[in-house]
């Protein structure tokens, strides 16, 4: 069994030698600490303009808000006062009553309607 770990560690280690040599000599110039250097750099830009567009994107949000809260306020206010203004209250309470009257005037009508008929055909 130990046999075949020394074998299984001879192996790993080659094959990190030949790969380490691989990309050494591969032609790669910029040393890896430059590299990551500059896509740290690159990140950090980003960083900041993804910052300055989610904060214009804040107020933008922020004042779309405020307008549809004033729209709101100004459709419960045209709403409200749309029926005010063609009528005054006690013309209100006519309009009201008469509706009532009429629905129950209606409802007499349907209800004893068929009952007439046929106590007029009996007589």
């Amino acid at each position: 069994m130990r046999l075949r770990q020394l074998c299984l560690l001879a192996v790993l280690t080659i094959g990190a030698t030949a790969h380490a040599e691989e990309t050494s000599s591969s032609g790669n110039s910029t040393p890896l600490s430059l590299s990551a250097g500059s896509q740290v750099t690159e990140l950090q830009q980003r960083l900041k303009e993804s910052e300055r567009l989610r904060e214009e994107l804040n107020t933008q949000l922020s004042r779309l808000r405020q307008e549809n809260q004033r729209l709101v306020q100004q459709l419960k206010e045209t709403q409200g006062g749309a029926l005010t203004r063609w009528l005054t209250e006690q013309q209100q309470w006519f309009v009201t009553g008469a509706a009532v009257a009429l629905i129950a005037l209606l409802c007499g009508i349907f209800a004893s309607g068929g009952h007439r008929r046929r106590r007029q055909w009996l007589n």
